[in-house]
């Protein structure tokens, strides 16, 4: 570890990466933002943290409630020089031409307009202190599409490659970006995506070996803590028994 980040602002904290993440840089003693929109599940990792932590209670879909939530933090909290933009999922795996529209409108308040509205809030405190760090989560499902992906894969490769403009306009700021994309690992993201049906969601993890929520937060922890003149500007991470396919081809009788 090169560089300690002093202030960690992690969106959707609660969920199994958010958690892991909170965990890795409290263990270095970063003072911690923990945002979610359940207040009980925020409150109960803030006070369960032995370094200085914040509760900000927000729905990442609501773009004046996040306003809000910032101007809410602290003076002791202002001083954030990384933001996890974490909090996202998928909802369905229908077809595109079957999907459901709420859906798709949830999927992309989720991914895209709550990231931005966030990264557009904390970015400028950043620019000012001449230091700070932003990591997105994005997904190998915004380099390779794949069936029944459709908004989550395109929400997905905004994040990509909205992560690679602002590291443009951030030239000369010292400020870095990072787009951390990875690939199958074992949440509760299938639950979510199939909306509460566990056989279905564990049936995505069967008879395999899918990484872990602690595994990307590692990747994570690597990507703050490199040198300040250092800035990894994605990195794609699968499991070793996850891999490409084919190209689908329709063949005739």
């Amino acid at each position: 570890m090169t560089y300690k980040p002093h202030c960690v602002l992690i969106t959707g904290a609660t969920g199994d990466f958010g958690r892991a993440f909170v965990d890795r840089f409290a263990a270095i003693g970063s003072k911690i933002i923990v945002h979610g929109r359940d207040a009980k599940k925020v409150d109960a990792i803030v006070k369960a943290l032995k370094v200085p932590a914040y509760g900000m209670v927000c729905d990442i879909t609501d773009t004046k409630g996040i306003a809000a939530a910032i101007d809410a933090i602290p003076d002791a909290f202002k001083d954030i020089d990384l933001l996890v933009n974490n909090a996202g999922g998928a909802l369905g795996l229908e077809k595109a031409q079957e999907a459901n529209l709420t859906d798709w409108d949830a999927m992309i308040d989720m991914n895209v307009r709550g990231l931005v509205h966030m990264t557009r809030h904390i970015l400028p405190r950043m620019v000012a202190a001449k230091r700070g760090h932003i990591i997105n989560i994005g997904s190998t499902a915004g380099n390779w599409p794949y069936p029944g992906g459709h908004v989550y894969c395109a929400a997905k490769a905004f994040v990509r490659q909205f992560s690679l403009a602002i590291r443009a306009d951030l030239q000369g700021t010292h400020c870095r970006v990072t787009n951390v994309e990875p690939g199958m690992v074992e949440t509760q993201f299938s639950l979510a995506r199939f909306k509460g049906d566990e056989a279905r969601a564990k049936s995505v993890y069967a008879n395999t070996t899918p990484l872990k929520a602690e595994d990307i937060a590692e990747a994570v922890f690597w990507c703050a803590t490199c040198p300040p003149h250092m800035n990894v500007n994605s990195i794609e991470i699968m499991p070793t028994t996850q891999s490409f396919s084919p190209l689908a081809v329709e063949r005739f009788a």
